[in-house]
């Protein structure tokens, strides 16, 4: 079954949201077994004003009862979610190497 990611906000567009799903299934896809679904929220946080305001959560459902959870914030949303997509990649490696110790 392929890993399900789903983008919610960003004033990009679909262009957007195929860049977001493609870095995302590039830093987790090694994982692909283990997740479950992936939600990804973008949000400018200052709106029109710019500056280092575009936050990208990422929540990933996997093989354990808790949802992992990352955020980022950058200037460039791209950014946001490029460092959002490794530290998720990292997180779910820990989590998977805690559930091997069980």
């Amino acid at each position: 079954m392929a890993m399900q990611i789903e983008v919610r906000g960003g004033e990009g567009g679909w262009e957007l949201q195929e860049q977001v799903e493609r870095r995302l299934r590039f830093a987790l896809g090694r994982f692909g077994h283990w997740i479950r679904g992936v939600i990804v929220r973008l949000v400018d946080l200052n709106g029109p004003k710019g500056g280092v305001d575009k936050r990208c959560r990422v929540e990933v459902r996997g093989g354990s009862r808790r949802a992992i959870v990352v955020e980022s914030t950058d200037a460039s949303v791209l950014a946001a979610v490029d460092d959002a997509a490794a530290r998720a990649a990292r997180s779910v490696g820990r989590a998977m190497e805690r559930a091997r110790g069980r």
